[in-house]
């Protein structure tokens, strides 16, 4: 069986044709019994003369519609900074969308780095530290991220950090669904402004929240998801690893495989 033929009989079977008529009733090519009356095209006559029909009554024009709400410009921002800035703005100083402001927060974190980055983190929430700064990622944990930056030979100022919430939960307990609610919006604001190519989830909450998923941590830290025209990349939160340090060498697999994929290597 020659292989054009093989690939004929491959190419019927996935269409559903599994057998061919060999009678030759059937491989014959029947002609019509009779032929086919030509209907010759009927010339088209010219309409009869109308007179215009003069109105009973003059036709008032109609007044336009007005929409029942007013519909806001879109807003076009001269750069990425401009855009993040106006949702800073936007969010506020001092933010009272949820009950966060009333549990002792001294300041709304928003988020710090290059406007345009290729790489950003997102984590869960502001700490004690950030809570004084106004920065995220600024104690302890926020030092460790920086040497892991460092370390895939990045500074903190070419990516951007966040956080999913911008306010400190007391106690540093994880945020709680109506915070969530309120706060996750500006967050997508923030990477649709700056367009990342990768978003590295840093730990449990972060990537619940922004997968929306119950997965443990375990199961999806390291895996890619596509994510708002980004790769999204879970792994573990830099105070995980100050109390594991041997979960150091799984975060710097993963981080080595960010540094791939931020060189355009599949």
């Amino acid at each position: 069986m020659s292989e054009e033929l093989k690939a004929h009989l491959e190419f019927f079977k996935e269409l559903g044709i599994d057998g061919v008529r060999l009678e030759p009733e059937w491989r014959a090519r029947h002609e019509p019994a009779e032929p086919i009356e030509r209907i010759e095209p009927i010339e088209p006559t010219e309409p009869a003369p109308t007179e215009p029909i003069e109105p009973s009554e003059p036709i008032e024009p109609t007044e336009p519609i007005e929409p029942s709400e007013p519909i806001e410009p879109l807003a076009v921002y001269a750069s990425a900074a401009d855009a993040l800035r106006a949702i800073r703005d936007d969010l506020g100083a001092d933010c009272s969308r949820c009950k966060l402001h009333t549990l002792g927060r001294k300041q709304v974190v928003f988020g710090v780095g290059n406007p345009n980055a290729d790489l950003m983190f997102v984590g869960e929430g502001p700490g004690a530290d950030e809570d004084i700064q106004g920065e995220p990622f600024v104690g302890r944990a926020g030092q460790l991220l920086t040497k892991i930056i460092e370390a895939i030979g990045l500074t903190r100022d070419e990516v951007y950090i966040a956080n999913v919430i911008k306010c400190r939960p007391p106690g540093n307990r994880n945020p709680e669904p109506d915070e969530v609610e309120q706060c996750q919006p500006f967050l997508f604001r923030q990477i649709d402004t700056v367009k990342p190519k990768v978003v590295v989830a840093l730990g449990k909450f972060a990537a619940q929240c922004l997968l929306r998923t119950t997965d443990p941590i375990t199961r999806i830290r390291g895996r890619e998801f596509t994510y708002r025209d980004a790769i999204l990349m879970p792994t573990y939160h830099p105070a995980y690893l100050l109390r594991t340090p041997s979960a150091k060498r799984e975060v710097w697999e993963d981080m080595k495989r960010v540094r791939e994929l931020l060189s355009g290597k599949s």
